[in-house]
């Protein structure tokens, strides 16, 4: 068992569901990062997914692109990103995870990059773009260096893709609300309920639903169904909208 799936066990304790939040790294800032994270810690967030920013964010939707394209304009570095993220493992006893498309760790140097990811305590890699069956090496310094790879279910994944997935999967398995993009608002009806059902079936691991949660009555939605509820889109619109200081607020108001 990788420490993400621990923590997050030990979490569940004393919660009905988990609470991770999404960011992206340098967007607007990386001042206004660090007053976003101060904020969703001190709301009792459970963990962050913090994106490092790709030219292509394949499976996000026009808000977290926006945030992606700004944070490249302005000049931010894989290095920045992982400076960023030993500070953050640093200051807070949460588990930090690295989100970003399989280009950037490529570019980079696959094992660079893991023993990179371990000096900064990321805990947790959440690459959307990289199926087991083109990341043997990858999959392999996962384990070689103990950073969970999270892999996704969507409601589109067979029993038997989900099967395949959960061989190479650690620390949780992220699944997809819906079709389609990051953003969008999702609907928790009876499809959704048997589609969780499916997820829980496949895996051992803790599961966390992302993509469309947007507020306290989406987060009781999965509640039961789910251990975590991921929160990406609405904090960075809030942030947009109203600054970080908002963020406390709504965060813990999700529970």
């Amino acid at each position: 068992m990788t420490i993400l799936e621990k923590t997050l066990r030990t979490r569940l304790e004393n919660n009905k569901i988990l609470l991770m939040t999404h960011i992206v790294l340098g967007y607007p800032s990386f001042t206004v990062n660090r007053q976003v994270i101060s904020q969703m810690v001190e709301g009792g967030v459970d963990c962050i997914e913090m994106q490092i920013p790709f030219s292509e964010p394949m499976a996000d939707g026009p808000v977290i692109l926006k945030a992606n394209q700004e944070s490249l304009a302005a000049g931010t570095k894989v290095a920045d990103c992982l400076a960023f993220g030993a500070e953050m493992s640093k200051r807070y006893d949460i588990p930090f995870l690295f989100m970003t498309y399989y280009n950037i760790v490529f570019k980079y140097g696959e094992e660079k990059f893991f023993q990179d990811c371990r000096a900064a305590g990321i805990k947790g890699l959440i690459v959307p773009d990289l199926p087991p069956e083109m990341g043997e090496e990858f999959f392999r310094l996962a384990k070689e260096y103990s950073i969970a790879p999270v892999l996704i279910f969507a409601p589109t994944s067979t029993d038997e893709r989900m099967t395949v997935l959960n061989q190479s999967a650690d620390g949780f398995i992220y699944c997809v609300a819906r079709r389609g993009v990051t953003g969008k608002q999702s609907e928790f009806g009876e499809e959704f309920t048997t589609y969780l059902a499916r997820c829980r079936a496949a895996t051992s691991l803790p599961l966390a639903v992302g993509f469309g949660i947007r507020n306290k009555e989406d987060v009781a939605a999965i509640t039961g169904k789910a251990d975590m509820a991921v929160i990406g889109s609405e904090t960075i619109r809030l942030v947009d909208q109203q600054g970080p200081e908002a963020v406390g607020p709504f965060i813990t108001g999700l529970r």
